[in-house]
C-alpha cells in the first residue's frame, strides 16, 4: 500500500507473566526379563497398574495420552546373543489441578518400576493470556508511534501496516521439594511451585503521520 505522506515505523511489545493453566507429567513403565514373553508380560502388568491408578484419579487428570513403546534385546557385546529383553512404555498426563499433582506423582512413582519425570507448566492454546498480549504490543506500537510524531510537531494519521513479529512460548519447568514430615511417619509430601509463564507478543507497524513542523 502506497503511503500519502510521511510515515513512521515502530515496534510494538508486550510481556507478561501469568500463572500457568496446565501440568504436564511422563510416566513410565519398565520390564527386564531373560525371556521376550515375560518382559512383555510384565510391561502390560505394569502399564496396567498406571492405567487403573490414572482412571481412580478422577477429574484430577484431564488428559493423558500413551505412547512410545520399546521393545529392545540386551546382546553380549561379541556376538548377536540375545542376555535379557527390556520394554518400556510412556503416558503423559496433563493436569489441570495443581493442588492434587504432587501427591499423583509420587502415587505412580511408587509403583514397581516405574519413572515419573516432570512436570512441566505451560498455558492453554486458546489461552486469553496470549489475546490480551497481542492487544498490549499493538498499544505499544500505537503510543511509541505518536511519541514519534510529537517530538516532529505531527501527528499519526492512519494505519499502513501491521505485522506479527512475536516469539513462540515455552513452556517451563518446576522446582520440587520432598517434605517427609515431622517425623510423624506419614507418608512423603511432594511440594510444587507451578512457575508463571512469560507470555510475549510483538507487532511492527506502519503508520502515516502529518507534515512534520521543523525548524
Amino acid at each position: 500500500m502506497a503511503a500519502d505522506g510521511p510515515v513512521v515505523q515502530v515496534r510494538g511489545e508486550a510481556y507478561r507473566e501469568v500463572p500457568p493453566e496446565l501440568a504436564r507429567f511422563a510416566v513410565t513403565a519398565t520390564a527386564r526379563d531373560r525371556d521376550r514373553e515375560a518382559t512383555l508380560t510384565r510391561l502390560a502388568e505394569r502399564a496396567a497398574a498406571v492405567r487403573v491408578l490414572l482412571d481412580g484419579s478422577g477429574p484430577v487428570v484431564a488428559r493423558r495420552e500413551t505412547g512410545d513403546l520399546r521393545v529392545r534385546p540386551e546382546t553380549r557385546r561379541s556376538g548377536e546373543r540375545v542376555v535379557a529383553w527390556h520394554g518400556s512404555v510412556t503416558t503423559t498426563v496433563t493436569v489441570t489441578d495443581f493442588t492434587a499433582l504432587g501427591e499423583l506423582m509420587l502415587r505412580l512413582a511408587d509403583q514397581d518400576q516405574v519413572e515419573v519425570a516432570g512436570p512441566w507448566w505451560e498455558l492453554r492454546p486458546d489461552s486469553p493470556a496470549h489475546r490480551e498480549a497481542r492487544h498490549a504490543a499493538i498499544s505499544d506500537a500505537l503510543v511509541r508511534a505518536r511519541e514519534y510524531a510529537e517530538a516532529l510537531g505531527a501527528h499519526v494519521v492512519s494505519l499502513i501496516e501491521l505485522a506479527d513479529a512475536g516469539p513462540a512460548d515455552r513452556p517451563m519447568f518446576a522446582r520440587a521439594a520432598f517434605d517427609v514430615g515431622g517425623g510423624g511417619g506419614g507418608p512423603p509430601e511432594l511440594e510444587l511451585d507451578p512457575q508463571p509463564q512469560t507470555v510475549q507478543a510483538a507487532v511492527q507497524a506502519r503508520f502515516t503521520i502529518s507534515d512534520p513542523v521543523l525548524g
